[in-house]
């Protein structure tokens, strides 16, 4: 399923590094940055989040709510977040529903080896719960640029 500009955002519920349980549409009247990452703790996927932590109060001052989300457990966000201090809360997709409802969930190749696996997109999602911008080539070291064009 592809997602275009100006389709409602589908609604998820799933677990953040805490393990409380959110919902998409718990975030309605807030600007949602709904970025898809492949893993923690790697070179880009830090860079990504670390230039956002950098950017946050701007990205606030603009109204938006940060969520990050890859398949890694909460556990694994925990510690990303700890050690990057990071400033909004990573969803923990392990069983990659909401990377199946967002089109996320691709086959990728390395070195002619074909495998699963997310791609980084970000979802921009209006008040409504829309989708106001899909970035999918995203620049990991300015990446909040990209957003706040």
């Amino acid at each position: 399923m592809s997602l275009e500009v100006g389709q409602k955002a589908p609604d998820f519920e799933a677990k953040i590094e805490t393990g409380e349980t959110i919902k998409l549409s718990d975030f309605k009247g807030k600007k949602v940055i709904l970025y898809f990452y492949p893993k923690d703790n790697t070179p880009g996927c830090t860079a990504q989040a670390c230039n956002l932590r950098d950017n946050y109060e701007a990205l606030q001052k603009a109204g938006y709510v940060v969520l990050g989300i890859s398949s890694d457990s909460e556990k694994s966000h925990q510690k990303f977040i700890n050690k990057q201090e990071l400033p909004f809360s990573l969803i923990a997709d392990e069983d990659k529903k909401v990377h199946e409802l967002y089109g996320t969930w691709v086959e990728k190749s390395m070195y002619g080896r074909k495998y699963m696996g997310a791609a980084r997109t970000t979802f921009v999602i209006d008040e409504e719960g829309k989708i106001e911008e899909i970035i999918e080539k995203v620049k990991t070291k300015e990446h909040t640029a990209q957003i706040l064009k």
